[in-house]
């Protein structure tokens, strides 16, 4: 498993190792003992969630406020997506940044975020499965998220807009500074 921390301390984009055969592949896609020998954190997750979507849709930026925040490990199974993280630790030197990678059943990169990160995605290709692991039980009265076309994030989610497939509730979503107070 290889891991690289990206430019967002505490953010990692993981390629686990795939072993092909003619019966098709094995990988592994969490070792929680190989993780914390390379990044000295301790991971437990306790909730398993699975998202399919079509093309366009566009789920995020999602977050949970406060002792319901999650760290996550995201991948796709199935499809292709285009994967955002954006960094709203208050204290950190990269607070109002993201980062973003292509995350495809092909290439079966994973993305480990910490607590403190608004997360979202545009699926690139229909029947897109995607999977991610929480640190911490989903509460809904912790629920929050900023508007996916934030001008202060300015994100390129690489369609157009008219390709979005939105919910009506990630469409009212506030903003980066109304959130934040920047």
């Amino acid at each position: 498993m290889e891991l690289k921390e990206t430019y967002l301390k505490g953010c990692y984009i993981i390629s686990p190792r795939v072993f092909y055969d003619d019966r098709g592949y094995f990988l592994e896609t969490f070792n929680k003992n190989v993780f914390f020998e390379k990044t000295g954190i301790i991971a437990n997750f306790v909730q398993d969630n699975i998202s399919k979507s079509s093309r366009g849709v566009l789920r995020g930026l999602h977050f949970q406020k406060g002792n319901h925040a999650q760290a996550k490990l995201v991948q796709v199974i199935k499809g292709s997506v285009l994967d955002v993280c954006v960094d709203i630790r208050k204290q950190s030197s990269t607070f109002g940044q993201y980062i973003s990678a292509v995350l495809t059943g092909e290439n079966k990169k994973q993305i480990y975020m910490p607590r403190g990160f608004a997360h979202g995605f545009v699926v690139l290709e229909d029947e897109t499965i995607f999977s991610y692991k929480c640190d911490n039980f989903y509460n809904q009265s912790s629920e929050s998220g900023i508007i996916y076309n934030d001008e202060t994030l300015n994100i390129d989610w690489q369609l157009a807009k008219d390709e979005f497939v939105i919910s009506k509730k990630d469409e009212v979503l506030l903003t980066f500074k109304d959130l934040f107070n920047e």
